[in-house]
């Protein structure tokens, strides 16, 4: 089956959850026997390869906002909006498409759903909106919609969004990866960095984790804060890593780096004792802690979202009211106990060892199969 997906935003390792999952998906549905494309605004990227089509009629800046987008799409007199949406219509005409997923209601194009009449289509929700754009995008009526966890399904019911129907399709591990080896797991316990991998968004809480670091955690923490192909509002991201730098300067024990590129998270992740996911808001899947599990790292979070049924016995999940203090201790006590670490550190790798390419191509192919 000739498959696409729309993604304005798509980069070969763009440091963001959704085009990760699309990279592991596609991946799957190629494994699988299936041909993929990944429909992006300009312009080309480096790693684009025969998976990106780029559209010749949309170029974004980087980073953009949405208004960055609403403004390309409907600030001009010629109705940039109406032609891109014909671009993409011959381009999935020409492609031969069958299947067209609008991986979000606006960056996926969801709210035109500009799809020929005889290409089936479905809609990717892997952040709860509740906007106009997202009410276009269901009033469209994709055969399908996707979330990529239970819990976004539940998230989205109690936001009173129809979601009868709906099938979560659990993200993938894009690499496959083997847990650390018991002796180096102990001396990562005894002496080695938390590591953490976030993208510079307020809601990841990273300032917030860093203010609240003790003044001898009796090791380093080294975190990757990466920006991204969007942000939420023009310098976002930049005033996120300033605030992180200023909490932190002076301090010799900890750095905080730029972007990895996809492959690197897991052997970045593989050299920790231990990784904090601090986000202040539900994670709908967190792709972080499942890296982080794959190669036995155990994951201390708030209670929040998918991440506690991710991690299961992996890691320690703290009450969001208590704060990021709670984390720090719930680290440090972790890493004092021995036994406690080594059953986490066991257990990680169970958690996400069905989370591969393929079973996510099989569930999407089972959630988006037409109805009899």
């Amino acid at each position: 089956m000739n498959i696409a997906f729309v993604l304005l935003t798509y980069n070969r390792d763009e440091p963001a959850g959704i085009e990760r999952s699309i990279a592991a998906l596609t991946s799957g549905l190629r494994e699988a026997g299936h041909r993929c494309i990944v429909l992006a605004a300009g312009p080309a990227h480096p790693g684009d390869g025969d998976l990106v089509v780029r559209l010749g009629g949309l170029a974004l800046p980087r980073p953009a906002t949405e208004d960055d987008l609403r403004r390309a799409l409907n600030g001009a007199a010629d109705r940039v909006a109406d032609a891109v949406a014909d671009e993409v219509r011959g381009l999935l005409a020409r492609h031969g498409t069958e299947l067209v997923c609008w991986v979000d209601a606006v960056w996926g194009l969801g709210y035109l759903a500009p799809a020929p009449p005889s290409v089936r289509t479905a809609l990717m929700v892997r952040v709860l909106r509740t906007d106009g754009p997202m009410h276009e995008a269901l009033g469209k009526g994709p055969g399908a919609v996707l979330t990529n966890s239970p819990f976004l399904v539940e998230h989205a019911t109690r936001a009173q969004l129809p979601t009868h129907g709906w099938h979560a399709v659990l993200n993938a591990l894009l690499h496959p990866a083997e847990p650390v080896p018991d002796t180096v797991r102990e001396q990562l316990r005894r002496h080695g960095p938390v590591r953490i991998v976030a993208r510079a968004e307020p809601e990841k809480g990273i300032a917030e984790l860093l203010r609240a670091l003790p003044a001898t955690p009796g090791r380093r923490v080294e975190i990757v804060l990466a920006e991204a192909a969007f942000e939420y509002w023009t310098g976002m991201q930049r005033e996120v890593i300033h605030e992180c730098r200023s909490v932190v300067a002076g301090r010799a024990d900890v750095e905080i780096l730029p972007a990895l590129p996809w492959s690197g998270v897991q052997p970045f992740l593989a050299g920790a004792s231990a990784t904090v996911v601090s986000s202040t808001s539900p994670e709908t899947f967190c792709n972080v802690a499942a890296e982080a599990l794959s190669v036995g790292t155990p994951v201390v979070g708030y209670d929040l979202g998918h991440l506690p049924r991710l991690t299961g016995a992996a890691g320690v999940m703290v009450p969001l009211r208590e704060g990021p203090h709670a984390l720090w201790d719930a680290v440090l006590r972790l890493l004092g106990d021995p036994d406690a670490y080594a059953r986490a550190c066991r257990a990680a790798p169970g958690q996400v060892a069905e989370h591969t390419p393929l079973a996510a191509a099989r569930a999407f192919l089972r959630a988006t199969a037409p109805s009899r």
